[in-house]
């Protein structure tokens, strides 16, 4: 990810989901180690303060869950004499409940966000990234990717996506010289469980870890070109754990757990 840049344009870590959680702390983790930030996501006051904290970033507002929104985020990029080095594929959110009692919009935007979204930067920026021959992309999948979710349906199956996908391309980009990795955090300090409707919840606090921690292991991982990042022994059994029991016993554990 280090080869000489080819043209004139500037290149840029462009992280989304970048005003609040694991999104703020990429943000601040690639400053330090000297990368240009454009920083996207929904709440304009946030990401311009933190864009003034970090001194090296610019904030463009912008709720990617809409559609032919990623589209225009990158014409705003490569507008401002940019184009995207690393790619922090951020933004998502979840949402705890029975499937068929859930606001269907609401679903559809987790889904348009969480994997559209996703895709959408991810093919954008992969043809300039073989061009030059280097790049980065992580996308942030999480535990969930890796077992079915009974009152978290849409949420788990979106993460599940993620994974596949990325793992996929980190296969196809490989000879490229480009770096593909999915973070697949477990329960993390951020207000990820207040928006998906379980904070507070004891046992998510007590496993929970911080997030200059993830975004470290997540980081690192794309340094070496890990195809996939678990942080923590303790997410790392839980992401196994499928591979050792029965499929419905590995559902039925997974709607036992009271969020």
């Amino acid at each position: 990810m280090n080869k000489p840049q080819v043209g004139s344009k500037t290149p840029v870590a462009l992280v989304t989901g970048a005003s609040a959680g694991l999104g703020v702390e990429f943000a601040r983790q690639l400053s330090k180690r000297g990368h240009r930030l454009v920083l996207a996501a929904r709440r304009k006051e946030r990401l311009e303060e933190l864009a003034r904290e970090l001194s090296n970033a610019r904030a463009v507002a912008i709720d990617l869950s809409k559609a032919n929104a990623a589209a225009k985020l990158l014409v705003d990029v490569e507008s401002a004499g940019e184009h995207v080095d690393v790619l922090i594929n951020n933004a998502g959110f979840g949402l705890i409940g029975r499937f068929a009692e859930l606001d269907a919009k609401r679903q559809r935007q987790m889904i348009d966000l969480n994997a559209g979204a996703l895709t959408e930067l991810c093919r954008a920026v992969a043809p300039g990234m073989i061009e030059r021959g280097s790049g980065g992309i992580l996308n942030v999948a999480s535990t969930a990717a890796f077992q079915p979710g009974p009152k978290m349906a849409v949420y788990f199956a979106t993460k599940a996506f993620v994974l596949s996908f990325t793992e996929a391309l980190h296969e196809e980009l490989k000879p490229h010289g480009i770096h593909v990795t999915c973070l697949c955090p477990g329960p993390t300090r951020t207000e990820f469980g207040e928006v998906a409707g379980f904070g507070g919840n004891g046992l998510f606090d007590r496993v929970a870890m911080d997030s200059p921690r993830v975004v470290e292991a997540g980081l690192n991982g794309l340094d070496r070109n890990k195809a996939v990042v678990i942080p923590g022994l303790v997410n790392k059994v839980i992401a196994n754990s499928g591979r050792f029991a029965p499929r419905w016993v590995v559902r039925k554990i997974a709607g036992a757990i009271k969020y």
